[in-house]
């Protein structure tokens, strides 16, 4: 067996979800769910089948995103993970309903920070042991850091 890391490219001003999921029909229920949640959302996804053909299915609305979308997924390698990348909405916008669609097992990350993928490899393919999201913590929040948490969601508009 083979421990690696995978490092995502994350085209300017987007965000990525990396998640598992088990069936075909994963990359239009996908498409489905982001589209129906923020119709604004310009996104990219790839989804790496895990038997048959093996291909790696494609779809979204933007044609930068969904082959970055397929380079990340290329790069994973690993059977039933999808690659979404996303501008014009966060992950939390689309998150819950991402993780309804009846095929999805797992959500691994929805970040716009520097990620990479720890990838298993051994004989009869690949998988996903997890992920590093961002950097470590560099101290504890002060009531100044508090304060600036709070204004900065008020700006983007998460609360009031």
């Amino acid at each position: 067996m083979e421990l690696m890391k995978v490092k995502m490219e994350l085209p300017e001003d987007s965000n990525i979800i990396i998640g598992q999921t088990h069936f075909i029909k994963s990359t239009e229920d996908l498409y489905e769910a982001i589209i129906g949640t923020v119709p604004q959302a310009k996104f990219g996804l790839a989804f790496c089948e895990a038997s048959g053909p093996c291909l790696i299915r494609v779809d979204g609305n933007d044609d930068d995103l969904k082959k970055a979308a397929v380079d990340n997924a290329k790069r994973i390698g690993a059977g039933h993970v999808f690659v979404v990348l996303l501008r014009n909405a966060y992950p939390i916008n689309v998150l819950n309903r991402i993780k309804d669609v009846q095929e999805v097992c797992t959500i691994f990350c929805a970040t716009a920070n520097p990620v990479e993928v720890i990838v298993v490899e051994n004989e009869i393919g690949r998988g996903v042991m997890g992920v590093i999201d961002g950097e470590r913590p560099k101290g504890i929040e002060t009531p100044k850091d508090e304060e600036d948490r709070k204004a900065f969601l008020r700006k983007i508009g998460y609360k009031r």
